[in-house]
């Protein structure tokens, strides 16, 4: 059974992306994100595990998904 604490709001998304709310609706439009949706309300949620999963990737590449590169590191 799935349960509501396992997903976050588009706004919680957003946050832990670091990205806005439209970037969000838009990678979803493209397909690039899961979006399930509220039952009652119809709003988007994500999956916590999806966004720690997307996170990781995020880390392994050192870029970020809107193509902002990290900094090289000082020597």
């Amino acid at each position: 059974m799935i349960k509501l604490d396992e997903f976050v709001t588009i706004k919680e998304a957003a946050k832990i992306l670091g990205v806005s709310l439209n970037t969000l609706r838009n990678w979803h439009r493209d397909g690039k994100m899961t979006v399930y949706r509220n039952p009652i309300s119809g709003y988007r949620l994500f999956k916590k595990t999806d966004l720690e999963q997307l996170l990781r990737q995020i880390e392994e590449s050192g870029k970020h998904p809107t193509g902002w590169k990290r900094p090289a590191k000082p020597k």
